[in-house]
């Protein structure tokens, strides 16, 4: 009987590992050679997941459509009061008060400003009193002239003293013009202490208080007007577009669209085309223009920037397409194009986006179904399941045959 601890038990116990460790290695080699002898078909019905029966991929699509789409040029435009007044005192005195709020929309002639009217009376009665006194003078002396012309006719005065008599009355009469002029300076400057809105619009910031002493035609004005309704929007285009703009109005106002940034979804201003620049800037080579929006909401503010599109004609036959189709990479845009339940990347061209609408070049056909939502899980030749736009998100859904 053999020791297990001898020399020759412990060859056998190694001889017998390495019999069952070759045997081992032969049963793997085995099992992958027939496990690569496979078809995909045999590997998916052996594990139950082949890739040519993945679940179809939930997508929402859209059918291309052949309709007419405005043809636009897209600007930054910046809004400007049609008149802008800086309303000053033609007279000088002691502001007596206010009859506005500053930021508040006036009319044209309203009052807005009353100067102490007291002094201005005064010189108004002074000058009436002086054209009475310098009337009574003229009056007498052109009696006078009356009787000295009666007399030098019968030859009992000299011809100096009648031609004397004459040219006082006449001085006189020139004095009473003189003083009539004077009373109606009185009553403009009587006049001129009620300061009126000259223009309609909307006030800004009190340059002045009530008390305050005004000075006739000061450097610093009362208040500014700002007319902004109907109000302005300019904003340059590129110069090689003038052509194009000059003939399509020749017609009728061309159409400009107005939104503020950040606006997206809200109601657009419309207004019309109504100023081409007399000169192309030489330094950018851009034609300035300017679009008039009636305003009346007050959304357009005097300073803003605004996103501006300046409609020239509309194409009849543009292939339209929902922006949130076209995909970005590095060979350019594209869509996921369904056929027969499955898709493949189509390279697409882009002429312009109108909205949330684009509209393609080539790439895209009238009728051609495009998928608007779901494109991250999908790769080519890929199985889809149309779902509708209350199941957005969601996975039960019809296979698309």
């Amino acid at each position: 009987m053999v020791s297990p601890s001898s020399p020759r038990a412990r060859r056998g116990y190694v001889y017998s590992s390495l019999a069952l460790l070759i045997v081992a290695a032969v049963m793997m080699a085995a099992c992958s050679s027939e496990a690569k002898q496979q078809t995909p078909a045999q590997a998916a019905g052996a594990g139950g997941r082949g890739r040519g029966d993945a679940a179809p991929v939930p997508v929402t699509t859209t059918t291309a459509v052949e309709k007419s789409m405005p043809v636009t040029v897209a600007a930054v435009g910046n809004a400007e009061a049609i008149s802008t007044v800086q309303v000053r005192s033609q007279v000088t005195g002691r502001l007596a008060q206010i009859q506005f709020a500053e930021g508040q929309d006036v009319e044209a002639g309203q009052l807005l400003f009353t100067i102490d009217p007291q002094p201005f009376q005064v010189a108004l009665d002074q000058a009436t009193a002086v054209l009475a006194r310098d009337t009574a003078q003229s009056n007498n002396a052109q009696a006078q002239v009356e009787r000295y012309e009666n007399l030098f006719m019968r030859g009992l005065i000299p011809k100096d003293q009648y031609e004397t008599q004459v040219a006082t009355a006449t001085a006189l009469k020139a004095t009473t013009e003189a003083d009539a002029a004077a009373i109606a300076a009185a009553k403009l400057n009587l006049q001129y202490t009620k300061i009126l809105a000259p223009a309609a619009g909307r006030t800004g910031a009190l340059l002045v208080h009530q008390g305050d002493l005004v000075q006739a035609n000061g450097t610093a004005p009362l208040v500014v007007i700002n007319q902004v309704a109907p109000i302005y929007v300019s904003f340059a285009v590129p110069g090689k577009l003038l052509d194009d703009i000059r003939r399509y109005q020749r017609s009728t106002p061309l159409r400009v669209t107005a939104q503020l940034p950040g606006d997206e979804g809200t109601t657009v201003e419309a207004g019309k085309l109504t100023f081409i620049d007399n000169a192309v800037d030489p330094q950018t080579g851009t034609i300035k223009l300017k679009a008039t929006f009636t305003n009346a909401q007050r959304r357009l503010w005097p300073g803003q920037s605004a996103d501006v599109r300046l409609q020239l004609h509309s194409d009849p036959h543009a292939i339209v397409i929902p922006s949130v189709a076209v995909q970005a990479s590095q060979q350019g845009p594209y869509v996921w194009a369904v056929n027969q339940g499955r898709v493949q990347m189509k390279p697409i061209s882009i002429a312009r986006v109108e909205g949330e609408e684009s509209v393609v070049d080539h790439g895209v056909a009238a009728g051609d179904v495009v998928v608007t939502d779901g494109q991250l899980r999908l790769t080519p030749n890929s199985r889809i399941a149309e779902r509708t736009e209350g199941d957005r998100g969601g996975r039960g859904a019809a296979e698309a045959q």
